[in-house]
């Protein structure tokens, strides 16, 4: 009887965790101690490590011929407290702005040079947005991403600006650094960002920083929909003060106290 491809995958993966768990155990291991230890032939351990070498979840050995746990595994971990720490902290703040307008709520945190969306609740007035949970926009892009990346060290800008391209989304995304530094000083003064129709023609969004408890940008939190009911006179002002008022309400639980 044949194997289905996904169960092949699945049989990889399991081998492959394995794998990590055993250099998790004992650093420093060979190819040879690892087939014994998983009871795997030298080939298949030599192939799985290959490939998650590729991926930099594991390295070289300061030995000739082992291999340990790569830098990229303990970067992707040292994630997983913060996005705990600020998913706890955010979620009834998130319900209560939710609650009160009925439009997309969005928790994003900063992946190199992307903004990842972690958690969110869906608007009732339109569910067609761009960002899902779990997807990524650039940092430029977006009230959310915007407001982490304005909140960065100015170096970070120029970093962030020499390395990223600046594809339009639509005729109002920016495509110059001389615009995308003005959207950062924009928001610095105010203290929070606007998107209007950069990510998704007809959609607008209101985004502001959440900081720890270091005094650092940890991440932010938006409010998108439709551009009428998010940047509109009346509304939109309430948009901003819900977006700004819940920000300080997550930072103070996450231990932040402004000077």
């Amino acid at each position: 009887m044949q194997t289905a491809p996904g169960d092949k995958a699945a049989n990889v993966l399991a081998k492959a965790g394995r794998l990590l768990g055993q250099l998790g155990e004992r650093s420093d291991l060979t190819v040879r101690e690892l087939s014994i230890s998983l009871g795997e032939p030298r080939p298949t351990v030599h192939r799985i490590l290959q490939n998650l070498a590729a991926l930099g979840y594991v390295e070289a050995g300061p030995k000739r011929g082992t291999y340990r746990l790569g830098l990229e595994l303990f970067r992707l971990g040292s994630l997983v407290p913060l996005r705990v720490d600020v998913r706890e902290a955010a979620a009834s703040v998130m319900q209560d702005i939710h609650r009160d307008l009925e439009e997309t709520v969005y928790l994003v945190i900063r992946r190199d040079h992307e903004a990842v969306c972690i958690d969110m609740i869906e608007g009732l007035h339109i569910r067609s947005m761009f960002l899902a949970l779990g997807g990524s926009l650039p940092l430029h892009l977006g009230a959310g991403p915007r407001a982490l990346l304005a909140h960065l060290p100015r170096a970070y800008w120029d970093e962030y600006l020499a390395a990223a391209k600046l594809t339009p989304l639509t005729p109002e995304s920016p495509t110059t650094k001389h615009q995308v530094l003005e959207l950062l000083e924009d928001t610095l003064r105010r203290g929070y960002a606007v998107s209007d129709q950069d990510v998704v023609v007809g959609i607008a969004s209101v985004g502001a920083p959440i900081f720890d408890g270091t005094g650092q940008v940890a991440a932010a939190i938006s409010i998108g929909g439709l551009g009428t009911l998010v940047l509109g006179n009346s509304r939109g002002n309430r948009v901003i003060e819900l977006v700004t008022g819940g920000a300080r309400r997550i930072s103070e639980a996450m231990g932040y106290r402004p000077s």
